[in-house]
């Protein structure tokens, strides 16, 4: 009898949110991780991105006691303060499902005011998949001078696509301020010629301030009055689009990853509540007066949420299963030449990416699976790299030296 190993293709979901903090942890009231708690375990995000993060203790606050409380799902990039200017203490900061997700880089982009965070994850699929998210906090208010000052900021943020692959996927994300399409900012983003053409998902053009036309995409503000919050925060109930997450265009329909149409979400928004306070009794709907509670006691901020779907590979014979991968090196210490030993009967391409000490993304390259493979590395810089592939097996370390 023939037997014929199976292959079979699944989908998984990944879910993103990002989410202005409000000051976290000096904003009143005390105890804000767990109404954070309470927004998280409604959502149960993969990606959870944040701004106005006060503290490194703040982060691990965060993590320790809204994220991890009951579990051990999710891990956080690290803080880095804002290198933009000193006297902002404001700062932005990515946690993620460690079981789906690896953190590869995590970087800032430097500016007048806040950094731009970059952080690169991987998705851990057989083939697996990178996203570049950008995590940010343009400058607020109203007037010419504070648009200009946004648009600066975003021209930071597209100077740097010459960084990255053209047809990398992307993620843009943040307390932007923006009170219409026609701000140059918005516009700048969404130009048709930057080099990675960036997209909003629900592509909601006009002036979105004070507009009861956009009440189902505010974001801001979640209450009438700051005076029983220390006077953090704005008031004056939902009216205002400030905070997104765009996306670069192949996120549209891509094969390996894409949006998951009408997954957007103003989240705890009913699209009743303008100009009202986000617990009032009347903007009762799909979201429940428990979640609408925690998001008015946590901040003068809604989330913003929006999901994709993943092609995740998989191998389901149980020949597969218990296919074993010896993979090693001729030598841990090279000058120009790097041997990769493989030693399997699968003839299933092995890609392999090159990471340096700081988690930076140097070479990728693939081989037959049952070929030795030798890989030039002479113009690396000495030092240790680390070498991962899509098999499951460990990690590889060498040294690079002359």
């Amino acid at each position: 009898m023939l037997l014929i190993a199976q292959t079979t293709f699944s989908q998984q979901v990944v879910k993103t949110m990002f989410y202005n903090l409000l000051n976290y942890p000096s904003a009143p009231p005390e105890n804000r991780e767990d109404y954070l708690e309470t927004i998280i375990n409604s959502y149960e995000p993969d990606i959870f991105m944040v701004c106005e993060l006060e503290t490194a203790a703040g982060g691990e606050e965060i993590l320790d006691r809204s994220l991890n409380r009951n579990s051990d799902r999710y891990e956080s990039a690290p803080f880095l303060s804002n290198f933009s200017n000193s006297s902002v203490e404001l700062q932005q900061l990515l946690y993620f499902n460690k079981d789906k997700f690896t953190l590869i880089q995590s970087q800032r982009l430097i500016n007048d005011l806040r950094d731009i965070n970059w952080y690169t994850l991987e998705l851990k699929t057989s083939n697996p998949i990178q996203i570049e998210i950008f995590v940010c906090h343009l400058k607020a208010s109203q007037g010419t001078n504070n648009e200009n000052r946004r648009f600066n900021m975003v021209e930071v943020f597209l100077d740097n696509q010459i960084n990255l692959d053209p047809d990398a996927y992307v993620l843009f994300a943040g307390d932007l301020n923006l009170y219409t399409s026609n701000e140059p900012a918005y516009r700048a983003l969404i130009d048709d010629n930057n080099s990675i053409i960036m997209t909003d998902p629900i592509e909601a053009l006009g002036d979105w301030h004070n507009d009861p036309t956009f009440d189902d995409i505010h974001t801001q503000s979640t209450r009438l009055s700051n005076a029983d919050f220390g006077d953090f925060g704005s008031g004056g109930g939902l009216d205002d689009r400030f905070d997104f997450i765009l996306m670069s265009e192949n996120l549209r329909n891509d094969s390996r990853i894409s949006y998951i149409p009408n997954t957007y979400v103003s989240y705890g928004n009913n699209q009743n509540c303008y100009n009202k306070r986000i617990d009032d009794a009347s903007c009762s709907g799909t979201f429940s007066q428990e979640l609408r509670d925690a998001l008015y006691m946590m901040s003068d901020h809604l989330p913003v949420v929006m999901e994709f779907q993943a092609e995740e590979f998989t191998l389901n014979s149980e020949e597969f299963a218990i296919q074993k991968y010896n993979i090693s090196l001729s030598s841990t210490v090279v000058e120009d030449q790097l041997q990769i030993n493989i030693n399997t009967s699968q003839n299933i391409p092995i890609l392999f990416q090159v990471y340096n000490s700081l988690g930076q993304k140097l070479l990728t390259f693939e081989s037959n699976s049952q070929k030795d493979i030798t890989v030039p590395i002479g113009h690396l810089a000495d030092g240790l790299y680390y070498i991962k592939n899509n098999t499951g097996t460990n990690s590889l370390k060498f040294v690079k030296q002359h």
